[in-house]
């Protein structure tokens, strides 16, 4: 109930007017509904039964004005609530998304892409929809049976005991029922992130997938999954279809003692038979609206399973928080320095009391084999994890005293797994500053050694690059992120591997665009080819977690010790850089 009525918190903006008149159209329709009966009872006494020609003259105008009333009432209300169910799927969704952006990386490694999408698509849907589904139902046919209550209780109060019975009867199977239909729910939708799930990665690894002939694995993979889903959607289904049985069932019983009752009542002249026919007809209305509220209970534990899943992720805290009094951080001109940082994920140690110091200006280049923390020391910086021990301090001050607006807008990031987005070539290099105009999207275009190939293509900048940058090569891609990276002008440069898996030629250009890009800047490079690393001005190298050492090229070297070992695999394998880039990398 708590998860419901925090749902229900989302319907406050769209009271008034929308809600409001929503409301009156459903009471309008239910004071119709309360109408029917005594218009049986008219048509039964006074017009079979006493002929009386004028109730006959004005009864179908009566009718028929009721039914149009209905209709009215019933279109405002359908409509209201649709538009109004509609934007509070569209808040929630824009809110859930919004919060998403927010978290840290380590909630996306919890979470895949999947499962995420299937929340704020599906699970949001489902459970905004449930809830003015229903909040519709509960005015709309609760109010309708009250209607019909009374209508019952002032024609027969001793018919309307015997028929009102069954009620308490009949909410404990369906409470149990709803309970069943929520856990199925909750599963379900989880189901569908994994199913979600599944797909991104085949979709996006396609080329693997061929390449390793493995469609008919992926393909029995995903008719598992589908399966799976299949038969968790009939255990729902038959669930759900079992409420109206048993809601009919127990009217059944009702109607019949009331038939039984009525019927001897009427033949031995102690009622009309219009007051039975009138009574009968409140039955048979009263248990439509009756019948749709215990189906409502489980549309509303279907929409309380999804909103757990909605809410679970709004109530996910970052673990990057920024502290209320943080102040934007002045323009780096000093150093970045790093104290006795010590990081991990979980209970695993990656980094071990790390003490760097990177002047202004300063090319710093991280090495080591894989996995000893090279990508997790520079993700530090820009604070996409927060340091388990020590501080890291930029021009003397705590990155975590700093807003982390200002923050990572000094910093350019250009990795290798190049990020590209499914739009312009235009947006995509802007993307690095959204308020720069196009001379200077040319212009760092054209800096980065992209301007060519973009001028080539039909649409040029206004060309869309399909999801991933998929329609343009490695390095056309690499340089168009080296653009987008130029266009920020930061003055801290992090890259990371961002050479790796390009032939000679693409690479002599994106090494061209990068040299440019790291021109007066202070840069961190991870991991990087060696002809990169021979320039940088210190190499740092890391083993296990920690500096072992650090110097230039010729220092480590002279120094025979774990840099001289990588950089003898390198020319190892007669002359080629086959092994040390594997380690490296």
């Amino acid at each position: 109930m708590k998860t419901y009525l925090r749902l229900v918190k989302y319907l406050k903006p769209y009271i008034w007017p929308r809600l409001v008149f929503a409301v009156v159209c459903m009471l309008g329709h239910s004071a119709t509904s309360g109408a029917m009966p005594f218009i049986t009872k008219k048509i039964f006494d006074d017009v079979f039964a006493n002929k009386d020609q004028t109730i006959l003259g004005v009864l179908p105008f009566i009718i028929v004005g009721i039914f149009l009333l209905r209709g009215l009432a019933s279109f405002g209300q359908d409509y209201l609530m649709a538009y109004i169910s509609s934007r509070v799927v569209t808040d929630i969704r824009n809110k859930l998304h919004a919060h998403t952006l927010t978290l840290s990386l380590s909630f996306f490694h919890r979470y895949p892409s999947g499962n995420l999408v299937s929340r704020i698509t599906g699970d949001v849907s489902v459970a905004a929809g449930a809830m003015t589904d229903a909040v519709v139902s509960a005015l709309r046919e609760s109010t309708s049976l009250i209607a019909l209550i009374i209508a019952a209780f002032y024609m027969d109060p001793w018919l309307a005991l015997l028929s009102f019975v069954v009620f308490p009867a009949s909410v404990l199977p369906v409470m149990k029922l709803g309970k069943r239909i929520r856990r199925f729910t909750k599963k379900g939708q989880a189901k569908i992130g994994f199913l979600l799930t599944l797909l991104h990665e085949t979709i996006q690894g396609t080329r693997i997938v061929k390449a390793f002939g493995m469609e008919p694995y992926e393909k029995e993979r995903f008719e598992k999954e589908s399966e799976r889903l299949f038969r968790l959607g009939i255990r729902t289904t038959r669930t759900r279809a079992m409420v109206g049985p048993i809601t009919e069932l127990l009217s059944a019983f009702a109607i019949g003692g009331v038939v039984w009752y009525g019927g001897a009542s009427v033949i031995a002249g102690s009622r009309t038979q219009g007051q039975f026919m009138a009574f009968l007809t409140a039955m048979f209305m009263m248990y439509q609206p009756f019948k749709k509220l215990a189906s409502t209970n489980s549309t509303v534990q279907q929409g309380i399973a999804a909103a757990e899943r909605v809410f679970e992720i709004l109530d996910t805290r970052s673990d990057i928080q920024e502290k209320l009094d943080a102040q934007p951080a002045a323009r780096f001109t000093r150093d970045i320095e790093l104290h006795n940082v010590s990081f991990g994920y979980g209970h695993k140690p990656v980094l071990r009391n790390i003490d760097l110091k990177i002047g202004a200006g300063e090319m710093v280049a991280l090495v080591g084999v894989s996995g000893v923390g090279k990508s997790t020391l520079a993700d530090l910086v820009p604070r996409f994890y927060d340091v388990t021990a020590g501080k890291i301090t930029l021009d003397g001050v705590d990155v975590r005293d700093v807003t982390l607006e200002s923050l990572r807008s000094q910093i350019g990031i250009v990795t290798q797994q190049t990020f590209l987005f499914n739009d312009t070539v235009r947006n995509n290099i802007s993307y690095g500053d959204r308020s720069k105009g196009m001379d200077a999207i040319i212009a760092a275009a054209k800096a980065a050694h992209a301007h060519d190939f973009i001028t080539a293509m039909p649409q040029g900048y206004d060309a869309v690059i399909g999801e991933l940058g998929t329609k343009l090569s490695g390095g056309e891609r690499q340089r168009l992120s080296i653009a987008r990276a130029l266009l920020k002008d930061p003055p801290i440069l992090i890259l990371d591997e961002a050479t790796s898996s390009l032939d000679s030629e693409s690479e002599k250009l994106v090494q061209d665009a990068l040299e440019r890009l790291m021109a007066g800047r202070t840069t961190l490079v991870i991991a990087h080819r060696l002809s990169t690393i021979r320039k940088a001005d210190r190499i740092v190298v890391l083993v296990g977690g920690r500096i072992v050492e650090q110097g230039t090229h010729d220092e480590l070297l002279a120094r025979k010790a774990e840099y001289n070992k990588l950089y003898a695999l390198q020319f190892s394998d007669d002359g080629q850089e086959g092994k040390v880039s594997k380690l490296l990398h």
